[in-house]
């Protein structure tokens, strides 16, 4: 199997000091260049016994209650480079609450958990290359990177394409946020057309009435129009 090259200004650098934290793991020297061999070239394959009870759908998966926040849907295609569908991808979500608190023991931000949301949530593509969620929008947050530092909402998504060049591990923006052109690490991405491949897009066709609001976000992997790595 036979990838292009990544395009320059596709990915941010791995060393980005507004970022405060790439300067810590930002490696010292220059990688060096090696052949991709079938370790590469190939990929893990995924079937349904890694899905739970409402993997999909993450304002479900605790009993007893409904997670506070306004209620979304986020939905899109997962494609190659080539802008081929990817059936069969898994793909994963993990955010913080409506209030900017993670559900991990680690975030000590002093916002209330949800006793009813545990933010996370897996699927796996249909035939079209097609993933759908459905959660809670996630609230800005405090992260202590500079003065007065605030995380402009977001979701995390983990992607495994059909080879390990194609791993993706990306942030996902909501439109028209302010706190997108404070935010190093979205910034840390070199040009403006590749930040805008990480700005969802509201769609009413994906809205469900009375409900909740849609979002769509395609996953390029790899390529020209790639969707960056981020955070």
């Amino acid at each position: 199997m036979k990838l292009r090259k990544i395009p320059a200004g596709a990915h941010p650098d791995l060393l980005y000091p507004a970022y405060g934290s790439t300067v810590q793991r930002a490696p010292g020297a220059r990688p060096l260049p090696l052949p991709a061999g079938a370790t590469e070239t190939t990929g893990p394959r995924f079937t349904g016994d890694v899905l739970y009870p409402h993997h999909e759908d993450l304002t479900k998966q605790v009993a007893g209650g409904e997670p506070l926040g306004q209620r979304i849907i986020v939905t899109g295609r997962v494609l190659d480079e080539n802008g081929d569908a990817l059936p069969g991808t898994l793909v994963e979500l993990w955010q913080c609450n409506a209030a900017g608190r993670y559900h991990h023991p680690v975030d000590d931000h002093d916002a209330p958990l949800d006793p009813f949301f545990r933010g996370g949530g897996r699927v796996l593509t249909d035939a079209a290359g097609r993933y759908r969620f459905t959660t809670i929008k996630p609230g800005a947050y405090p992260w202590r990177n500079h003065a007065n530092a605030w995380r402009p909402a977001h979701l995390h998504f983990s992607v495994f394409g059909h080879t390990l060049l194609e791993r993706l591990v990306t942030q996902m923006y909501f439109p028209d946020d302010p706190l997108l052109g404070y935010d190093p690490i979205f910034n840390s991405v070199p040009t403006e057309r590749a930040r805008e491949r990480l700005i969802s897009h509201f769609d009413l066709e994906v809205t469900k009435p009375e409900w909740a609001l849609g979002y769509s976000f395609d996953i390029v992997l790899r390529g020209p129009e790639a969707t960056p790595a981020n955070g």
